[in-house]
């Protein structure tokens, strides 16, 4: 029986509510060198839910485990079925205004780096570049035997051809990708190895139960070390793959600013919390700076 990961804390009482100002983000942002760490919640206003949130995902759902994934075949061919289904979904979400800011005020020069923990890609897709997916991407499939690696599209045509008329309607979506199918769902579905080697592939993210790649992670704290401040946007800071910079930033003696409508683990870290939805909240910090959401928004492709 598969167990669900430990993703749950205990907000502190003694913190102050969150503000409904966003202005000591603007603030921050005239400043300049902001590195943004963003979560879930920066896409659940194009469609794909968060974790933790009213009606998040986890009320319901039980992410899969790499410990999973790499003994059972019974979960592989769960994990492929209801990914397969969802990269659907994923490839429909468009960036929204949240998406939009961050890329705006990358082009304006206020931005050190960004550091997403999502893996939808929609900061590129809204004009972010060098953004670091700390969580890697559902764009990518890896080989757990040879290395090799090879973009989702060309997996998914040939789940689509070795599964002709596999078009179940899901409960729901989840943050991941993966959809709420039942086991009658998901039936006999075929999974299909790496064309390299036959070997067990896998998509390019990071589990629950999995470590984030050591360079990458170090990566992460160079631009915190490099920075003047650290944004984050909707994220619950609830497990250790972003809270680790919020601590570093706030150990150096650096502002934090959270952006997030419910409390987070990082509060006590921060500076201020701005319990707004993001999209509402990041257009009126652009508009105080005078800065158009417009510009180098790219559409997603199909998967």
């Amino acid at each position: 029986m598969r167990m669900r990961p430990t993703l749950s804390w205990t907000p502190a009482e003694d913190l102050p509510p969150g503000t409904t100002d966003p202005e000591p983000v603007a603030d921050a942002l005239r400043t300049g060198s902001v590195l943004v760490l963003t979560g879930a919640g920066i896409s659940t206003e194009s469609g794909i839910p968060d974790y933790r949130g009213e009606g998040g995902s986890l009320s319901r759902h039980v992410p899969m485990t790499y410990q999973d994934f790499t003994a059972d075949p019974r979960a592989r061919r769960r994990y492929w079925a209801r990914s397969h289904l969802g990269w659907r979904t994923f490839g429909r979400a468009r960036p929204n205004a949240g998406h939009r800011a961050v890329a705006a005020f990358a082009r304006h020069g206020l931005l050190k780096g960004v550091i997403t923990q999502n893996v939808d890609g929609l900061h590129q897709a809204a004009g972010s570049e060098g953004v670091v997916e700390l969580h890697g991407s559902l764009d990518r499939v890896v080989c757990l035997s040879c290395g090799a690696f090879s973009p989702r599209r060309g997996l998914a045509r040939r789940l689509e051809d070795a599964n002709p008329g596999f078009a179940p309607v899901a409960a729901g979506i989840n943050p991941d990708g993966d959809a709420d199918l039942t086991d009658e769902q998901v039936g006999d579905f075929r999974v299909l190895p790496c064309t390299v080697c036959g070997g067990i592939l896998k998509p390019d993210v990071v589990f629950f139960g999995e470590a984030v790649p050591p360079r990458r992670v170090e990566h992460c704290r160079t631009l915190v070390r490099e920075s003047a401040s650290l944004l984050v946007l909707g994220s619950s800071l609830t497990v250790m793959s972003g809270l680790r910079f919020v601590r570093q930033a706030a150990q150096d003696g650096k502002p934090v600013l959270i952006v997030n409508r419910d409390p987070t683990r990082g509060d006590r870290h921060a500076l201020t919390r701005v319990a707004l939805p993001l999209g509402a909240a990041l257009t009126t910090v652009a508009e105080q700076l005078d800065i158009s959401l417009d510009g180098r928004a790219a559409g997603r492709g199909k998967p």
